[in-house]
């Protein structure tokens, strides 16, 4: 019974060590960037050439500002896309890109192209995860799995699980979260909503803290190997993403006005694209794994019943770790995989 005490105990412990830890790398830094820098700002004076990196929903929104910048700077980038000929059609002028097959709500597609890419064997520098849906209607994916989490969090976790063999020391794997994070923790009890109406904008609250969660649990695992893992919010900007809300919502939420004119706070694809490649890649982040960014900077921890996700700033349940471990062992067991297992 001592033994048993003794040991709860320690892991009482060492889950309050590692909350401050998070907590402490959570407080605010800013960079020369901010709201209104661009993608290519962002990154302007790194070296990147001769990198590999992978991006999905790199052909549309935030995603393809996400490439062209990279292939700007010398990266070749590996687009996997549900919709191949599209893609290849919206990225015909970017050269070093490869398009490839993959389904990201459905996690045989994403087993598919992740052992091509581990035939290839290339090393993998950089792992951008911007494609996602948002308040969607409900729907399981082919795995019986909530549509937005089932795509936003678990096709991603099987992405970067199935080629972290490939990831290279110094690699940083960035997770898209969102403001929107503020509308829900990740609903252990009932993430399908089986017992719970569905409501999308919850739905889709769940899938962006478990995306920041994701970068948690993947960095403690990954940071002993040099790979490091950060979550964005990339701001308010009117992209594909907006496709399940009828324009009359659009309207009646300010997003843009009757004319279809985007809300003038409202950041351009390219402005949106630039803290995901500020993540990636600034040198000053590099002992600050794990944390959640937004506008170049990190901003801290607001209150649970704060409630206006437009001030910025991350809910302490998107960065608990122990949330994070709970999450991951969660992800394994729907996932079949298990990246940085010891």
């Amino acid at each position: 019974m001592l033994l048993d005490f003794e040991s709860t105990l320690g892991h009482m412990v060492t889950n309050m060590t590692t909350k401050i830890d998070m907590l402490a790398r959570q407080q605010p830094m800013t960079s020369p960037f901010g709201y209104r820098s661009t993608a290519a700002e962002a990154i302007a004076g790194i070296e990147l050439q001769g990198k590999t990196a992978i991006v999905t929903g790199g052909y549309s929104g935030l995603g393809l500002e996400t490439v062209k910048a990279l292939a700007d700077a010398g990266v070749q980038v590996i687009v996997p896309a549900r919709r191949p000929d599209a893609a290849s059609a919206a990225l015909s002028d970017v050269s070093g890109v490869r398009v490839s097959a993959m389904d990201l709500g459905d996690l045989d597609s994403v087993a598919a192209f992740t052992e091509r890419v581990r035939a290839d064997a290339t090393p993998i520098d950089l792992m951008i995860n911007v494609a996602g849906i948002m308040a969607s209607p409900f729907q399981l994916t082919p795995q019986g799995w909530e549509s937005q989490f089932g795509t936003n969090h678990l096709g991603h976790f099987a992405l970067v699980g199935g080629v972290a063999d490939l990831l290279t020391s110094g690699a940083r794997v960035i997770a898209y979260s969102s403001g929107a994070h503020f509308r829900s923790p990740v609903l252990f009890d009932d993430v399908n909503f089986a017992g719970t109406a569905y409501d999308p904008w919850v739905a889709y609250g769940q899938s962006k803290t478990a995306d920041a969660l994701f970068a948690v649990g993947l960095d403690a695992r990954a940071a002993g190997r040099g790979i490091h893992a950060y979550s964005v919010h990339p701001g308010g900007i009117l992209t594909d993403l907006q496709r399940h809300m009828p324009r009359e919502e659009l309207i009646e939420r300010r997003w843009m006005d009757a004319d279809g004119t985007p809300n003038p706070r409202f950041k351009t694809p390219a402005q949106g694209a630039s803290t995901g490649l500020w993540a990636a890649t600034a040198p000053e982040l590099v002992d600050r794994g794990g944390v959640y960014c937004e506008d170049c900077s990190i901003k801290g921890v607001v209150p649970a019943d704060f409630t206006d996700m437009t001030a910025g700033g991350v809910k302490e349940w998107a960065i608990d770790p122990e949330a994070a471990d709970r999450l991951w062992a969660l992800s394994v067991e729907a996932t079949g995989v298990d990246p940085f297992r010891a």
